[in-house]
Order: structure tokens, then C-alpha cells, then sequence
């Protein structure tokens, strides 16, 4: 478990009332920030303390690991020159009965305060552009002792277990994110019939687009497989995240099982351009071997063509679950 404090500032009301915390991938001059980034390493049963509005409001579990979306429809005009395309991370907010101002109780948190990457100055007020910055058990601790005492055994493993209750693998706003995606294209007059029909089967890695894949690909490249009755066309560059020249190509595929096609698409593995297997932080390192990722080894598949690392290169960037720097 690892705890974060986040600085809503303009969207406390839309992300604690939504229960998720989300932010652009990179600032208004294309740069990244270190506080966007770290929410590429939240886990799911990770603690999230709400700022805003001078107080500590709330405190969360986080549901799910982080992923890839666009701005949420509810922030309105708030934000419009952000990047489009952020990082959210779904979390159950319970809102303290009575909001902690912080600048009250700044003495008894500075020497808790992280050394580098702080959420708030000594003097308990926020520090300008920080959006999502990790703090220490210790620290979490004492922010339960003074805002919500009754709150302390979220400090316990198990019962933020209980808690956080049990998820579904996709997020609902992928899934409606695809499929306003999908109505797009069959209610298009522009696009032929036979085009709309391979775009839809793309999605589900299947039809031209998984024929255009095994003309470069012919197996999962973790597991081994070759039958492509038990192989689905994985998008390097997601399907919701990809042109309709894109979603059709050969070389933003791969030919994955099942269970290596979903670690792929959410972001908990990835591929190097010499085919090396990048596994991320926030991956369940119970489940991966199950799933047949090997922890044990580093483990290499043959190399990619100049084509395919473009659209690794995106994926690294976009997609995979760790922090970039």
C-alpha cells in the first residue's frame, strides 16, 4: 500500500463527487510534470487524501490502477488548454465530517513533510503546481489522527481490501469511451460500408486488421502460442486512441492470448524496440506468472521493425504504468 495526497484546486467538486482523481498528461508547453506522472503508479488499495479549498476534505481508496482517458465532460470549461488525454485513477472518497485546514495544524506536519516532491510548503499551504505527490505511512497516519480518527484502520491492508470492494478488469469510461467511438464510425456517411465493418472487427482484434497483424506477427510473444484460434490482434496504440488508418494496420499490432492482450492494453507490460518485456510497478506480481509472465528472468522476444517502434514508442509514453521520470 502507498499513500498520496492530491491538490484538486478547480475540480475537487467534479472528482471527489465522481469519486476518481484525474489530470492531462503533460503541461500547457508539451513538458512533463513529475506530479501528473505519479499517478502512473498508484495501485489499486492505495490511500488518496483529498486538498482543497485550504482543507484536507476526504480520503479514498484507490479502486483501480491508474489508465489512460480523455478529460471528463463534467469539467466543462475548466481546463480547456490541458492536454485532452490524461491519466485517471477511479477512488472511493469518503469526505471527513469535518474538513482539516491545514494551515492550523502546518507545525505539527513540516517535519513529515516529503523532502523532495511536497504537496504544501512548511507553512501548510499548497505548492503551485503540484497535482498528485506520494507521502510517507507516517505522515498518512497523522492526517487520519487529526482530521477523522475514526478512519485509522484504512491504514489496515485488509480492511482497505474490504473496502475498496471488487472491480470489473475494464473501467466503465473505457468501455463508454470505445463504444461512443464505435457509433461514430457505423452512423458515418463517409466511410464505406466494408471499411466501417473492418473498423468495428478491429476492435475486437479481429477480420482485416488481425489479417494486416499476422503478415508481420505469428504468435504471442510472451507465451509462445501460434494456433490464432487462441490469439487475439492487440493495438499497440489503442483501438480508442487511434486513427481509422491506424486501427487497421499490421504494424500497430501484436498477436497476444487473451490474458497477455489485457496486461498489454491496461499498461502493466510492455515491449522495448530489442523486444525485452517491460513489466510495470503497479503489475500484480501473484497474478503475472499465472498469466504467464515470467518474474524470475528478464525475458526477450526477437526484435521490432522500424514501423512497430513508432507505435511502441506511444505506447511506453501513453499507456504503460510507470513513471517516466
Amino acid at each position: 500500500m502507498r499513500f498520496w495526497w492530491v491538490n484538486h484546486k478547480q475540480t475537487f467538486t467534479e472528482e471527489v463527487g465522481g469519486n476518481y482523481i484525474w489530470c492531462p498528461k503533460r503541461k500547457k508547453d508539451g513538458s512533463r510534470n513529475h506530479f501528473y506522472e505519479t499517478l502512473r503508479e498508484v495501485q489499486r488499495g492505495d490511500l488518496v487524501f483529498s486538498f482543497a479549498d485550504a482543507h484536507l476534505q476526504a480520503v479514498g481508496v484507490a479502486k483501480l490502477p491508474c489508465y489512460s482517458c480523455p478529460r471528463p465532460d463534467e469539467f466543462g470549461k475548466v481546463g480547456e488548454l490541458w492536454d485532452q488525454r490524461g491519466w485517471r485513477v477511479d477512488v472511493g472518497f469518503q469526505r471527513f465530517l469535518h474538513p482539516l485546514r491545514i494551515v492550523a495544524v502546518a507545525d505539527q506536519l513540516a517535519p513529515l513533510l516529503p523532502q523532495r516532491y511536497s504537496p504544501i510548503q512548511p507553512n501548510g499551504h499548497g505548492n503551485q503546481g503540484a497535482y498528485l505527490a506520494e507521502i510517507s505511512q507516517v505522515f498518512a497516519r497523522r492526517l487520519l489522527e487529526l482530521a477523522e480518527p475514526r478512519m485509522l484502520g484504512l491504514l489496515d491492508a485488509a480492511q482497505v481490501h474490504e473496502v475498496g470492494g471488487s472491480s470489473i478488469a475494464d473501467p466503465v469510461v473505457l468501455l463508454e469511451w470505445e463504444d461512443l467511438l464505435q457509433r461514430r464510425i457505423e452512423n458515418s456517411t463517409f466511410i464505406p460500408e466494408t471499411t466501417r465493418k473492418a473498423l468495428i472487427q478491429a476492435r475486437r482484434g479481429q477480420g482485416r486488421f488481425k489479417e494486416n497483424v499476422t503478415r508481420m506477427e505469428f504468435q504471442c510473444r510472451i507465451t509462445g502460442v501460434s494456433n490464432p484460434t487462441h490469439l487475439v490482434a492487440s493495438h499497440i496504440k489503442p483501438w480508442r486512441e487511434s486513427t481509422d488508418e491506424e486501427r487497421l494496420t499490421g504494424a500497430n499490432g501484436l498477436l497476444l492470448t487473451p490474458s497477455i492482450d489485457h496486461l498489454f492494453d491496461r499498461g502493466f507490460i510492455s515491449f522495448g524496440d530489442d523486444g525485452e518485456v517491460l513489466i510495470s510497478p503497479v503489475a500484480d506480481p501473484e497474478s503475472l506468472p499465472r498469466m504467464g509472465v515470467a518474474l524470475d528472468r528478464r525475458h526477450f522476444t526477437h526484435a521490432f521493425n522500424g514501423d512497430q517502434r513508432q507505435f511502441l514508442d506511444y505506447h511506453r509514453k501513453e499507456i504503460f504504468l510507470k513513471s517516466s521520470q
